[in-house]
């Protein structure tokens, strides 16, 4: 099954990001890549919203979200209440992002995660549907915070 996925990176993984939508392409898929495109330093908060809004606006049913870490873009992201970003390192995390947690978008570390794992992740990802249930009433309270 295709989808339409965005994928956006800070400086840290612009190349990560290129190897991984190109992968997408290839399997079929069509990319939104919301950028950046090359070593100059920018800002990733900026690209984690552009991100999270292209899910919010359903541009996009999954985004990719890359820095050096995964942590500040994946942080950024989940300001906004429609993205649930889950960062990830192994298949497992990814698995368990979607089917428990329905995260529609990973967070990866460019400089913690390999090309080659960064795909198994985003393609068991892209695999599991989320289970429903009683995970859904926990997924329910993420969009509306009781604080």
């Amino acid at each position: 099954m295709s989808h339409i996925i965005a994928i956006a990176a800070d400086h840290a993984a612009y190349e990560l990001k290129s190897e991984i939508a190109d992968w997408l392409r290839a399997a079929g898929h069509e990319v939104l890549d919301l950028g950046t495109d090359g070593p100059q330093s920018v800002d990733y908060p900026d690209y984690g919203y552009k991100l999270a809004k292209a899910i919010a606006d359903g541009e996009a049913r999954f985004g990719i979200a890359l820095c050096g870490s995964g942590i500040g873009i994946s942080m950024a992201a989940n300001r906004n209440p429609a993205c649930r970003s889950a960062l990830v390192s192994e298949p497992l995390s990814a698995e368990l992002a979607r089917s428990h947690n329905d995260a529609n978008v990973i967070a990866i570390g460019a400089r913690l995660t390999g090309p080659e794992m960064a795909k198994v992740c985003v393609e068991r990802f892209l695999a599991t549907d989320f289970l429903g249930d009683r995970h859904s009433r926990r997924v329910d309270k993420l969009g509306a915070p009781q604080l």
